[in-house]
């Protein structure tokens, strides 16, 4: 079993990495505007 000062980085880093794919979606979704897709050309 790995020593507690390692588990300890190895959480930390998992959490790192969480937390900023979690911030990335919300940027990019506040990033993007809310646009029609579909729109019928009439």
């Amino acid at each position: 079993m790995p020593s507690n000062t390692k588990m300890t980085e190895l959480k930390r880093m998992r959490k790192k990495a969480n937390s900023g794919k979690k911030r990335k979606k919300q940027e990019s979704k506040k990033s993007t505007p809310a646009f029609a897709v579909h729109v019928d050309k009439g």
